[in-house]
């Protein structure tokens, strides 16, 4: 599967704000989409309760998983984008 790992830019982390926006983009994709964090099994991007459990702070390497070209690029942009701003 297409995969792209990415710095996470929001200066908290992967907290409750920047998972909801994350996981509202990839449900709004319509295709499988999953993040990881080094040596962690892969979670679904649409469930911002799940990308909280990666436990990703600013600065964390995290690798975004899907099939559909867009849709990594779209999730993994978030990602690295400081969504707390």
């Amino acid at each position: 599967m297409p995969s792209k790992t990415v710095t996470v830019g929001s200066s908290i982390g992967l907290h409750a704000r920047p998972a909801a926006i994350i996981a509202e983009a990839a449900v709004n994709a319509g295709v499988p989409v999953t993040l990881s964090v080094d040596g962690g099994e892969p979670v679904d991007a649409g469930s911002a309760l799940m990308i909280m459990t990666l436990g990703a702070g600013n600065g964390a390497q995290v690798t975004v998983e899907s099939e559909d070209e867009g849709a990594l690029n779209t999730i993994a942009g978030l990602v690295e984008q400081d969504l707390d701003a």
